[in-house]
């Protein structure tokens, strides 16, 4: 196997939602092995871990130990949370899809800034506890920018727009794929 993906979730919503399973189906669908990783334990909600770098060291613990184990060298897909492990992603230049990735929080930021590594961003304009769209921009060419998307990227228009708006982020994943991360 040459390609592997390692598909990491948010604080709330395991590796299997929509977003994550679609990035891991269009990554299956380009021969790649998929791993994903469990939070085990769940992430903590102590007040001890209220600081950015003490959830950040959390997650670099947990998904360290996946990668340590990864036959190739993978792709990192994210949702939330997990762009704490772009410190990773840096140390190991490792190409990343990010889903509303934490762009409020410096220490994520600088990480992405650091990347030489192909990332893709995609957020919504109504997330605005997280997403910056014009930050984003900034730190890499490859942005899907959802209007009125909020955090879980959907959109107050309904559950058939905010189900479009996951065929259109799955159409920007598997373009990123196709044309940066494994062209043909």
């Amino acid at each position: 196997m040459t390609r592997h993906a390692v598909i990491i979730p948010g604080r709330t919503l395991g590796p299997h939602q929509p977003l994550l399973f679609y990035a891991a189906a269009a990554a299956r669908a380009r021969g790649a092995a998929v791993e994903a990783v469990d939070w085990a334990p769940p992430p903590p909600t102590d007040p001890a871990m209220a600081t950015p770098a003490s959830r950040r060291d959390w997650v670099l613990d947990q998904v360290r130990s996946v990668l340590d184990q990864a036959p190739v060298t993978p792709l990192l897909v994210g949702k939330s949370l997990a762009t704490q492990a772009a410190a990773l992603a840096v140390e190991r230049n490792l190409p990343a899809v990010w889903y509303t990735p934490l762009l409020l929080d410096d220490l994520v930021v600088a990480s992405l800034r650091a990347s030489t590594a192909p990332f893709l961003l995609i957020g919504g304009t109504a997330d605005t506890g997280a997403w910056d769209g014009e930050l984003a921009r900034s730190l890499t060419p490859y942005v899907c920018e959802i209007p009125d998307a909020d955090h879980l990227l959907m959109v107050p228009a309904g559950l058939s727009a905010s189900a479009a708006v996951l065929g259109e982020v799955t159409v920007a994943v598997e373009r990123f794929l196709d044309e940066v991360v494994w062209p043909a």
